[in-house]
């Protein structure tokens, strides 16, 4: 019986976590089932090594931005900046980017300045925004939606984990919503009340890995192959076969990532 396969959409190849053995993480992803991959970098001085990852493995794409809690850290980036590293053929995704005033609300300001950036790259590339948000609901939901007035745009809510409030100001935009290892976990409900309520039209899986294992590797180093877990507690959200909701979320992230699904492996001398 063939795997189903699925992609994850968000995960960090280029962290410490995996340094010891990088290709045998992607190798065992693939033996899952998980064919593809955007690792995501969040300080652009580190593209490069997030690029070269992307460059050396087929079934990994990438994208890069300022994570809105590094905002304050590292040098604002251009619109330019990141239109100029879009040329690439792998490159598939501006961010990730947003706001998150959890731990750093104090660089507010700094984060709302660098998520316009980004969000202007988008509506000038035509890739897909990736949007990290943690207890910023009402101030995300107003930037996403005069931005998205002033010039459409596409948007994936990464590792949504956000009130249903934000999930349908989402929504409405015609965005899409990210279930992480978060929407597995038992104290959940919630969270995948929320994700049930929602088009499975709109949905994308992810792990951000390392962070965030679902069961049965909740506390544990999370790697792409087990994307494979969130994506079967995401089958029972709605009700559907694992096979028949990894074959919707393709057809999602295909649709929000078409350059991605456009790319094609260049021959290999051999």
């Amino acid at each position: 019986m063939t795997t189903p396969k699925i992609t994850d959409s968000h995960c960090h190849l280029d962290f410490p976590d995996f340094d010891e053995a990088r290709a045998d993480f992607i190798d065992g992803a693939v033996a899952a089932g998980v064919h593809r991959m955007v690792t995501i970098c969040t300080r652009l001085r580190n593209e490069p090594q997030v690029r070269a990852i992307a460059e050396a493995h087929d079934p990994v794409f990438y994208a890069a931005g300022t994570h809105p809690m590094s905002a304050a850290e590292e040098p604002m980036t251009s619109v330019e900046e990141l239109i100029a590293l879009s040329q690439h053929p792998k490159f598939v995704g501006i961010g990730e980017t947003g706001l998150d005033y959890h731990y750093t609300g104090d660089s507010a300001e700094v984060q709302k300045t660098s998520l316009q950036i980004h969000i202007t790259a988008a509506q000038e590339t035509g890739l897909p925004l990736i949007i990290h948000s943690r207890d910023a609901d009402d101030d995300m939901a107003a930037i996403l939606r005069a931005a998205h007035q002033h010039k459409p745009y596409n948007c994936v809510m990464h590792c949504f984990s956000s009130s249903a409030e934000l999930g349908k100001a989402a929504l409405d935009l015609g965005f899409y919503l990210s279930m992480s290892g978060i929407a597995a976990f038992p104290k959940s409900q919630e969270l995948r009340d929320i994700f049930a309520s929602a088009p499975l039209d709109r949905i994308l899986v992810e792990t951000d890995s390392p962070y965030l294992a679902p069961p049965p590797y909740r506390g544990k180093r999370n790697q792409p192959a087990y994307v494979v877990h969130t994506a079967e507690k995401g089958a029972d959200v709605f009700g559907l076969s694992y096979a028949d909701f990894a074959a919707a979320t393709e057809a999602n992230f295909d649709r929000l990532f078409a350059k991605a699904a456009a790319w094609r492996a260049p021959e290999r001398a051999v």
